[in-house]
């Protein structure tokens, strides 16, 4: 039987593939799933509890203490990424967090983050600390936003918007724009011509398109053809591209993993064998031996979509 090892680091996960942004070391800052969002498509799952209340989730120094550890055994990674488990500017202590990671390692700071907060000034001072900031908008319109987001009831389209544009105003760094599609809810022309009318105003260095490859939070959330993604994009115009796939793992890279290096994974997003040798630098028949090892435990199931089998933890 596998043995458990008492020191794994519990709020950083990766490096994970990333289509955005290569190899992204993760580090959950928020307890799953607290988010102001219940979005349809979400790759984590339902939220469990939705709120536009910030709070002090936990003690930051063991989060750095974590990331140092990790960093010190020589784990590369494009991007330290704050995200993980609910939404992640929900922490009032994140202006901390990322002061501690520039003393720790050069390797930019990614936030991830629906943007829903971003009309605060104090969230907006300390997302402004980072290198990278990937904001959300989903929708124009109060309905669609409401029928996608399922918002907590204080957040609406027009503060998200509004919160958007200012930060633009403030922030220096790349702030790239993700745009979640899902067909025949917000991809008619009409609604990308709204949704255009409030990019402009945003002006990101990047408008990012994306749809559901991974398993969503709901039911019937299927990716959208390339064909259809070229003609939004086009219509977009500007910065506009479709995220891609994921990188592919280095060959020359390798390190001892287990089935809980695997499981941890599995609990913040649904993957693919790829994306497992590829976050965990393993190859193919070791990846398949833990997950045939937290199935046989009843940890995970998998899904297909399309061509690819996807494993996810059973409590999503």
């Amino acid at each position: 039987m596998e043995a458990k090892r008492a020191d794994r680091p519990r709020h950083i996960y990766g490096p994970v593939p990333s289509r955005r942004l290569g190899l992204s070391l993760g580090l959950d800052i928020v307890p799953p799933k607290i988010c102001t969002l219940d979005c349809v498509y979400c790759q984590i799952g339902r939220t469990t509890k939705i709120s536009a209340t910030r709070g002090d989730f936990l003690d930051i120094q063991i989060v750095l203490d974590e990331l140092k550890q990790v960093l010190g055994e020589g784990v590369h990674a494009d991007y330290i990424t704050i995200g993980g488990s609910g939404e992640p500017t929900l922490n009032v202590r994140l202006g901390e967090l990322i002061d501690g990671i520039r003393e720790l390692t050069p390797i930019p700071v990614a936030i991830i983050t629906n943007g829903t907060l971003l009309y605060r000034a104090d969230v907006r001072a300390e997302c402004a600390k980072a290198d990278l900031v990937v904001p959300s908008l989903d929708a124009a319109a109060a309905d669609v936003f409401r029928a996608v987001n399922r918002p907590v009831v204080d957040i609406s389209i027009e503060k998200l918007v509004s919160g958007l544009v200012e930060f633009r105003r403030e922030f220096t760094g790349q702030l790239w724009l993700e745009v979640f599609l899902i067909k025949g809810v917000n991809t008619a022309p009409e609604q990308i011509a709204e949704l255009k009318v409030h990019i402009d105003r945003i002006r990101p260095d990047k408008v990012q398109l994306n749809s559901a490859v991974r398993p969503a939070a709901e039911e019937g959330i299927a990716p959208i053809e390339a064909a259809e993604l070229e003609v939004i994009a086009r219509q977009i115009g500007g910065p506009c591209e479709i995220v891609g796939a994921a990188p592919s793992a280095e060959s020359d890279r390798h390190v001892q993993r287990t089935a809980a290096d695997v499981l941890s994974m599995l609990k913040r997003r649904p993957c693919s064998v790829e994306d497992i040798c590829t976050g965990l630098a393993i190859n193919p028949h070791e990846a398949l031996k833990h997950i045939a090892a937290l199935e046989a435990r009843e940890e995970i199931v998998s899904e297909r979509r399309g061509d690819t089998t996807y494993y996810l933890h059973r409590s999503r």
